[in-house]
């Protein structure tokens, strides 16, 4: 199996493991080797976090298998590689849904579980994390643990949000949330600017299960921040209906010479999107496919930034500061001509994350995409990071491909309690980047 098959999803850095294994089976210990380990579920952690450069890497997929599901509870077991996809395929005809989803459903439950991921939910739900009821981990001594949040819930802390880091995370069991059909009764509504994002949303987190914003990163002054705000909920039984989107979608035939997201284009494309409805306010039913994962009818979209990839920028600030950072943040992005067609804002609930190390807090999440154009795509993303830590907020790991060691140990205060639970034959590249003394790469 070759490297090159094992990237990260923003192809940046390269993925160059100095092996790469596929256990058949669930395991009971680990391979031998003399290189690091690192689980490898389906690539869609967009940076580093997911890559284990001349260390072995451990493909998941063939850790495929569901071993329980009662369709009475919801409560569904299945290994680690299993995609949410196939859970979904399952579970929803017998009238179930995800608790937590984030933007794509190719993530295996393993990246879920270690990267603790968040969907349109959270000021309701949490994450991901939340509704695990069980992990099972194995550890290069050769033991294994069954964590819950009461049996081993040290543990299973630290391998929520734990990056992969704290063994190899074999199955789980998780809580799904009961639904009467597959469609979403869907609000989209276009607001002008940030102060119209801030009430629009808190006026929605009473009445809307799922809430998110597409926001125009190149919209500057009395526009800063304007976009269309995307509320929904699970709608009642319509009887049967045909699903309108199958995995089978189109692909992006090849990576381009040049990103097709670049100065020249970024402006267009945003207005257009803006401007794309006559009316300001639309009401419709969608199937839930295209309302939470709109990019998954395109395989291989990513291929769409060229050669040199691209890098996610997600961050999150506290409730204090959060318009004037937010505002701060799209205005340097916005100046620098940078930015994607692809940025989302969404504010937190306070639904605590049960992991450790977890993302997700109480605050405004922001979300954009930054092809890759060296240098000046860096300097952007430290000036960034200089207004994330002003406000006290952090910086994804599941999206970063380049912060700094100092920057890490800031975003999370619990990263020294953390390395206890490490194990000591696990790494990434991530993980030895964000606890070295070197500075990030540019």
């Amino acid at each position: 199996m070759t490297a090159s098959s094992h990237p990260s999803w923003g192809r940046y850095p390269a993925s160059r493991p100095a092996q790469v294994q596929r256990p058949g089976a669930r395991p009971s210990v680990l391979p031998a080797t003399d290189t690091p380990l690192l689980a490898y579920g389906n690539g869609r952690s967009y940076g580093d976090s997911c890559l284990n450069n001349d260390g072995t890497l451990l493909d998941m997929g063939s850790l495929d298998r569901f071993i329980a599901f009662d369709p009475a509870t919801g409560v569904i077991e299945c290994e680690a590689g299993v995609l949410l996809a196939d859970i979904l395929e399952l579970v929803v005809p017998q009238g179930w849904f995800l608790p937590v989803t984030p933007g794509t459903q190719f993530v295996s439950v393993g990246g879920a579980i270690a990267n603790d991921v968040h969907g349109k939910n959270h000021h309701v739900a949490g994450t991901f994390g939340c509704h695990v009821r069980e992990l099972e981990l194995l550890r290069s001594d050769g033991s294994t643990l069954v964590c819950t949040p009461d049996d081993n819930p040290e543990w299973f802390a630290a391998t929520v949000g734990g990056l992969g880091l704290t063994g190899l995370l074999t199955r789980a069991t998780i809580a799904l949330k009961r639904i009467e059909g597959p469609y979403m009764d869907v609000d989209t509504l276009r607001f002008s600017n940030l102060d119209e994002f801030f009430a629009l949303s808190a006026a929605s987190d009473r009445d809307y299960e799922y809430t998110v914003a597409w926001v125009d990163c190149s919209a500057r002054g009395a526009n800063l921040g304007r976009g269309w705000f995307m509320r929904a909920n699970h709608k009642p039984a319509l009887g049967q209906q045909p699903d309108p989107r199958k995995r089978g979608g189109p692909t992006f035939p090849f990576v381009t010479p040049v990103s097709m997201i670049n100065p020249l284009t970024l402006r267009p494309l945003n207005t257009l999107y803006f401007r794309r409805k006559f009316k300001a306010r639309s009401r419709d039913t969608q199937h839930y496919q295209p309302y939470f994962y709109p990019l998954d009818g395109i395989k291989h979209w990513n291929r769409a930034y060229g050669p040199n990839g691209f890098l996610q920028y997600q961050c999150v600030v506290p409730h204090a500061d959060a318009r004037t950072a937010v505002a701060e943040l799209l205005e340097r992005i916005a100046a620098a001509g940078a930015g994607s067609f692809l940025s989302v804002l969404k504010v937190f609930g306070d639904v605590q994350s049960p992991g450790l190390m977890s993302f997700p807090r109480p605050g405004v999440t922001l979300a954009l995409d930054f092809p890759n154009r060296g240098r000046e795509t860096f300097e952007l993303l430290e000036a960034l990071d200089d207004v994330v830590r002003a406000a006290g907020g952090a910086v994804y790991p599941a999206k970063d491909a380049r912060m700094s060691a100092a920057a890490f140990s800031e975003y999370f205060p619990n990263l020294e309690r953390f390395r206890g639970f490490v194990d000591p034959a696990f790494s990434s590249n991530f993980w030895r980047r964000v606890t070295s003394t070197t500075t990030s790469p540019s």
